[in-house]
C-alpha cells in the first residue's frame, strides 16, 4: 500500500535561501519548456528530458540542481497538459497553459534518488542532494518495511517548509468482509454535519473564532499599500489565519472519517456533486466550509485502508422517501421532522435520509437490509419495516476527547414530537 507522510522542515537561513533558489530555478525551467512546447509540435516528456544535458551546458546554474528534480519539472509540465486535454475532452471550456509566476510554483520533487533520512546527534534530518541536511520535525516513524519512493518539498504561503514522503509498504489492503454485521448510512448536512443510522448526530465544528481572526487580518491587509514590505508581511499573517482554519477543519474530518472507517463493515454515503452544490446561488460559504467533498474522499481511502465497504449511492429523493413505507412526501428545509402522511411514521429528517441511504447501499453491494425487530412487518421487497420497529435516534457528537471537536452531552433519546407520536400509537385514541 502507498501512503503520504507529511513533516515540518526547519531549515536554517542558509538552507532556506538554497531551497527558495532551487524552487525558483525549477520554475524558470518549467517556463522554458513551456515556451518550447508552444513553438514545437510533436514533443513528449521523454524527448524533452533528453534535452536537459545540453541545456545544462548552456545554463550552467542548472548543474546545482539534482537531475531527477529537473526531469520531474518537465514531467510536471506534460502532466498538466494531459490534465488540460482531459478536461477539454470532457466538454469543459479550457484555455492554454500559462507561465508560472514566483507565487505559483512552490514545490520540487525528488524521485528514486537524491534524498535520504539521517539520524545525526539524536535528531532526524532530511538530506537532499545539491541542497544539504535539513532538520525536520519527525513526529512519527516511517514503518521499517516501508520504502520511500519520492519526496515533495513545498513552501506554504505562510513561509513554512514541509516535506511529503511518498512511501510504499509490502502490506496489501485488507480484504473486505463478506458477511456484513455492522453498517451505517450517513447523511451530511449543514445544521448537523453528519447524521447516521445509529442515531448519532455530529455537530459541525465551531470555527467562528478562527473566521473572525481571519476577517480581522484581511481588513488590515486591505489598508496596506499594495506591494509594500508591510503588505507582504501582512499577507503572511493572513496566510497563517487561513492555515489555522484549514488545520482545524482537517483535524475534524480526519477523526470523523477514521471513526466510521474503523467501526463499521460497510459505510453508505450520498454521491454528492460538491462542485455543483458550490455553484448554487445561495449559502455557498457554508457549503464550502462544510467540505463535504473532502470528507467523502477521506472516508473512501480510509475505508480502503481498513478493509471496509464504501458505497456511494444516488442522493435523489433520500429525504423525501419514508424509511418505513417508501412513500414520498415533500417538505421544506426548515422542517426537521419527517412525518409520513401515508403510514404516520415520524422520525428525525436526517435519520430518515440516512436510513434510505443505507438501504440503497446494501442493495448496491448485493446484500440484505438492516435487521428488523419484526419479521412480519416487511413489504414485498423485504426492505421496509413498520414504523414501530425503528429506533428514534439519540443526538450526540463525535469524536470525543479532542480540542477541535468538543464532545457534546447525549440528550434524551428522540424528540418530543416522536415521543408523542409513539405514545399515541401505543395507547390508541
Amino acid at each position: 500500500m502507498r501512503y503520504n507522510y507529511r513533516y515540518r522542515l526547519n531549515p536554517t537561513d542558509e538552507l532556506h535561501e538554497r531551497l527558495a533558489w532551487t524552487v525558483d530555478t525549477c520554475r524558470q525551467v518549467y517556463n522554458h519548456f513551456l515556451h518550447r512546447l508552444n513553438r514545437e509540435d510533436g514533443t513528449t516528456a521523454y524527448s524533452e528530458q533528453s534535452v536537459l544535458p545540453d541545456l545544462k551546458r548552456e545554463w550552467t546554474e542548472l548543474k546545482q540542481v539534482h537531475s531527477k528534480v529537473l526531469q520531474k519539472v518537465v514531467q510536471r509540465l506534460y502532466d498538466n497538459l494531459s490534465t488540460l486535454q482531459g478536461r477539454k475532452d470532457n466538454g469543459y471550456p479550457v484555455g492554454e497553459l500559462k507561465w508560472k509566476g514566483p507565487q505559483e510554483y512552490c514545490s520540487i520533487k525528488y524521485s528514486q534518488t537524491g534524498f535520504e533520512l539521517k539520524n545525526t546527534s539524536g535528531r532526524t534530518v532530511l538530506s537532499l542532494s545539491k541542497i544539504g541536511d535539513i532538520p525536520m520535525v519527525y513526529h512519527r516513524d516511517v514503518p521499517d518495511d516501508a520504502t520511500i519512493k519520492e519526496i515533495v518539498v513545498k513552501q506554504e504561503p505562510t513561509g513554512e517548509w514541509f516535506a511529503v514522503l511518498g512511501i510504499e509498504t509490502e502490506d496489501e489492503a485488507p480484504e473486505k468482509p463478506k458477511k456484513i454485521e455492522d453498517c451505517a448510512g450517513i447523511d451530511v448536512g449543514i445544521l448537523k454535519y453528519a447524521h447516521d443510522t445509529d442515531g448519532t448526530a455530529v455537530e459541525r465544528p465551531d470555527l467562528s473564532d478562527e473566521r473572525d481572526r481571519l476577517e480581522r487580518e484581511q481588513r488590515k491587509l486591505s489598508r496596506k499599500e499594495h506591494g509594500s514590505a508591510n503588505y507582504r508581511k501582512q499577507q503572511r499573517v493572513v496566510a497563517k489565519r487561513h492555515a489555522d482554519l484549514q488545520q482545524k477543519r482537517q483535524d475534524f474530518l480526519h477523526k470523523l472519517s477514521n471513526h466510521y472507517a474503523r467501526e463499521y463493515d460497510l459505510v453508505a454515503v450520498e454521491d454528492l456533486d460538491a462542485k455543483g452544490l458550490m455553484e448554487l446561488p445561495s449559502n455557498s460559504r457554508n457549503r464550502a466550509g462544510a467540505a463535504w467533498g473532502t470528507f467523502l474522499r477521506m472516508l473512501e481511502y480510509k475505508c480502503e485502508r481498513e478493509g471496509t465497504h464504501f458505497v456511494a449511492v444516488d442522493p435523489d429523493e433520500t429525504t423525501k422517501e419514508c424509511a418505513a413505507c417508501g412513500a414520498e412526501s415533500d417538505k421544506p428545509l426548515w422542517v426537521r421532522e419527517h412525518s409520513c402522511p401515508s403510514c404516520g411514521f415520524t422520525a428525525d429528517r436526517d435519520w430518515n435520509a440516512a436510513y434510505n441511504i443505507l438501504v440503497r447501499g446494501l442493495k448496491q453491494v448485493g446484500t440484505g437490509c438492516p435487521e428488523s425487530t419484526s419479521s412480519e412487518s416487511k413489504d414485498s421487497d423485504g426492505l421496509r419495516k413498520s414504523a414501530d420497529d425503528f429506533r428514534t435516534p439519540a443526538e450526540t457528537a463525535l469524536p470525543t476527547g479532542t480540542d477541535s471537536v468538543p464532545a457534546k452531552r447525549v440528550v434524551e433519546t428522540g424528540s418530543p414530537i416522536c415521543s408523542r407520536a409513539r405514545s399515541a400509537r401505543s395507547h390508541g385514541p
